[in-house]
């Protein structure tokens, strides 16, 4: 046994000097890893929820563009997205007019922009018709003309920062098409 400590403390063995720098660079490294993962989580968030706003966008775009006739009256064009409110209610015999039917998507749209981005988020969209076009008359309404103008829509929410200590800071998505 005594032939063993001498062999400790030769220098073969590791001390108690050595044990405490492993620990620390060990330890470090886990803090780094650990604020990486935080990083990570962080990215991944922002990344849904930037997926969730085309995903709405793009469903709100298809809404309108069954609706050529809602468009065209500018039912759709709001300021103030999330709206509150029901709509109106349908039934199989009478149908939905296309007042009734931009309502009905509005209602609908705002409940997921509820649903889906962080508390605060507003949208608004604002359909513009190109100068000098004529007037679009009732009779050619029953032929579900097709929109010549253009469509603005915006999104904006907030977003917590990537920055270690940054404050949140709001995001927009802004897309111009032709429903």
């Amino acid at each position: 046994m005594t032939a063993r400590l001498r062999i400790l403390a030769h220098g073969r063995g590791f001390g108690l000097v050595e044990v405490l720098v492993a620990v620390l660079v060990f330890s470090l490294g886990l803090l780094g890893l650990a604020g990486l993962l935080v990083l990570a989580t962080q990215s991944s968030h922002a990344s849904y929820l930037r997926t969730q706003v085309g995903f709405l966008a793009e469903q709100m775009a298809n809404r309108m563009r069954a609706n050529p006739q809602g468009v065209w009256a500018g039912n759709y064009d709001s300021a103030a997205y999330p709206i509150g409110g029901t709509p109106a209610a349908c039934d199989s015999a009478a149908g939905c007019s296309p007042l009734q039917v931009a309502q009905r998507d509005q209602v609908v749209w705002s409940l997921q922009l509820r649903q889906f981005l962080p508390a605060g988020a507003s949208a608004s969209i604002r359909c513009t018709q190109p100068i000098g076009l004529p007037t679009v008359s009732a009779a050619q309404f029953a032929h579900r003309p097709p929109f010549s103008g253009f469509c603005s829509m915006r999104v904006t929410w907030v977003e917590a920062s990537l920055l270690r200590g940054g404050a949140a800071a709001a995001q927009t998505f802004a897309w111009t098409f032709q429903p």
